[in-house]
C-alpha cells in the first residue's frame, strides 16, 4: 500500500492543483526523504514547471518543463497532498513551494518512502524505474501469459514482483486470484493458458473497479485532497481470513507467500489447478 489504483488516484486528484505551476523552493524537515540529497534535488527541481502528472507502477511521476522528472515512491505510508494558501501541511518530510501559493507536501509516518529528482532523461537510467515490468492495464492477454513463464515460482509471488508486472501489491493480488479461482501458492507452470487468461481478466477488472472507487483506504492512504477511497467495501479476499467466503460460505484461510499474508478460499481456489471451477470468474 499504496498500489496501482491508489497512486493513479493520487495522480488524477493532484494534477488540477499543480499542473503548470513553477517549483519555487524546496524544504526538507527530513533531509533523508530527498534524493540524491537536498541541494541536488533543489538544483534539479527549482525553477522548473510541472508539465505532467502521471504514474508508472507504484511510482507517482511529475514531469518537468526541462524534460526532467520527480518520482515519488510512497512505499507503505507515503502521502502526497496539495495545500492552498493559508493551509499548513501535517508533519511533512518534504514540501515543494509552487507558484500561486500552492504547496506540495510529502508525509510518510514510517519513513520508508522517498522523492527522487532527475535531469532530462535521467529517470530512464534509474535501475528501479528501468526494471519495472509492463503495466497490467496496457498489456495484452498474450503478453501476460508469457510474463508468467513455465517455472515453479508461485503465482502470488510473480504478481508481487514489480519486474514481472508493475503496480500490483498484496491487496489486488489476493482479490484477483480469488476472482480467478487460483490459489496463491499455485506454481505458474501449472496454469493453463485458459487459467492465465482468467487471471488476467480478473486483474484488469479489479484494478479498473478499484480506480473507479479511488483506491482502498485501510489505514493511511488518502488521495491528494485528503479523501479516502472506497474499494475496501468490495474486498472478497484481502484481510478476510477466518471469515466466510462471500461466494460459497467456506471459511477463508491464510498462508504466507513471498513473505506476505495471502488470504484465499479453499473451495473457490482449490489446491489442484485443474479442479478450479472459476466460481468467481
Amino acid at each position: 500500500m499504496p498500489e496501482l489504483p491508489e497512486v493513479e488516484t493520487i495522480a488524477r486528484t493532484l494534477a488540477p492543483d499543480v499542473l503548470g505551476r513553477e517549483i519555487e523552493a524546496v524544504a526538507a524537515p527530513d533531509p533523508s526523504a530527498l534524493h540524491p540529497d537536498v541541494p541536488g534535488f533543489a538544483a534539479l527541481a527549482v525553477g522548473r514547471r510541472i508539465a505532467s502528472v502521471g504514474r508508472r507502477g507504484k511510482l507517482l511521476l511529475l514531469g518537468l518543463s526541462d524534460q526532467g522528472a520527480l518520482a515519488v515512491h510512497l512505499r507503505m505510508t507515503g502521502r502526497v497532498m496539495a495545500y492552498g494558501p493559508g493551509l499548513e501541511p501535517d508533519r511533512p518530510r518534504a514540501v515543494l513551494s509552487l507558484s500561486g501559493g500552492v504547496r506540495l507536501s510529502f508525509a510518510d509516518v514510517r519513513r520508508f518512502g522517498s522523492l527522487h529528482a532527475f535531469g532530462p532523461g535521467g529517470i530512464e537510467a534509474w535501475p528501479f524505474y528501468a526494471g519495472l515490468g509492463p503495466e497490467p492495464l496496457l498489456m495484452t492477454p498474450a503478453e501476460f501469459r508469457a510474463r508468467l513463464g513455465q517455472g515453479r515460482a508461485r503465482i502470488k509471488a510473480l504478481l508481487l514482483d514489480q519486474g514481472v508486472v508493475a503496480g500490483i501489491g498484496n491487496i489486488y493480488a489476493d482479490e484477483s486470484l480469488l476472482r480467478a479461482g487460483i490459489r496463491p501458492d499455485t506454481p505458474a507452470g501449472q496454469l493453463t493458458p485458459r487459467r492465465r487468461d482468467a487471471l488476467f481478466a480478473a486483474i484488469q477488472a479489479v484494478l479498473t473497479l478499484a480506480i473507479a472507487e479511488n483506491g482502498s483506504s485501510i489505514r493511511d492512504y488518502r488521495d491528494a485532497h485528503g479523501d479516502a477511497g472506497a474499494f475496501q467495501n468490495h474486498f472478497l479476499a484481502y484481510g478476510r481470513g477466518g471469515q466466510p467466503c462471500l461466494a460459497c460460505g467456506s471459511t477463508m484461510q491464510t498462508m504466507r507467500v513471498a513473505g506476505r499474508t495471502s488470504t484465499y478460499c479453499p473451495r473457490c481456489q482449490p489446491l489442484v489447478e485443474a479442479q478450479a471451477a472459476g466460481r468467481l470468474g
